[in-house]
C-alpha cells in the first residue's frame, strides 16, 4: 500500500496534471496579474511564476534582505520605480498592497526584458542578482555566476510552464 501511494505521488509530481499543479501552485490576484501582464506586455504565466518564486503569492511577505510583498521588491527599488513612473508620496507600506506591488514588479520586469533584448533568462538573473552583476557577466562573456541565481532562473522557467498549463483559461490563453 505504501509503495503504491509513493508511486502515485511520484507519477503525479513527474506528470503534473493541471489539477495536481493547482494544489501545489495556487494562483491568486488573477485580475491584477492579467491586467499588469497585458499592460506591460508580459506573459501572464511569466509574471505569476515570478510571484510564486518570490513570495508564494503572500502579499505580506518580507525577506531578511528587506524585500517586501508579492514580487519581493526592496523599498529602494520600489521608490525608484514609483518616481520613474510618476508616483509621488511613496511609502514602504505600499509594497504590501498587491495592486501596487505587482504594478511595480511588472514594470521592472518589462524594463529588464527591454534592457536585455527580451532575454527572459538575463532579465530574471537581473531581477534576482541585480543589473550590475548581469552587466558584468555580459562584459566578461560568462554565464550566470551565482548558483542561487541559476537556480532561481530555472525555477521561474519551470513555474512558468506549470502556470501556463494549469491556469490557461484564468491567464487568458
Amino acid at each position: 500500500m505504501v509503495f503504491a501511494a509513493v508511486g502515485v505521488f511520484l507519477y503525479l509530481q513527474k506528470t503534473e496534471p493541471p489539477w495536481y499543479a493547482r494544489l501545489w501552485y495556487p494562483l491568486r490576484y488573477t485580475s491584477i496579474v492579467r491586467g499588469h501582464a497585458a499592460h506591460y506586455r508580459l506573459d501572464p504565466a511569466f509574471l505569476a511564476a515570478v510571484i510564486e518564486a518570490e513570495s508564494k503569492f503572500n502579499a505580506d511577505a518580507h525577506s531578511s534582505a528587506g524585500a517586501v510583498g508579492l514580487m519581493q521588491l526592496t523599498p529602494t527599488t520600489a521608490k525608484g520605480i514609483a518616481q520613474y513612473t510618476g508616483g509621488h508620496n511613496f511609502h514602504v507600506s505600499d509594497l504590501t498592497n498587491p495592486e501596487i506591488n505587482v504594478r511595480y514588479g511588472a514594470w521592472y520586469l518589462r524594463h529588464l526584458l527591454d534592457r536585455y533584448d527580451q532575454n527572459e533568462q538575463l532579465a530574471l538573473a537581473a531581477y534576482n542578482a541585480g543589473e550590475d552583476n548581469v552587466d558584468r557577466w555580459q562584459r566578461q562573456h560568462v554565464g550566470i555566476q551565482f548558483d542561487e541565481t541559476r537556480g532561481y532562473v530555472d525555477k521561474v522557467e519551470r513555474l512558468q510552464k506549470i502556470y501556463r498549463k494549469a491556469y490557461a483559461s484564468e491567464l487568458g490563453y
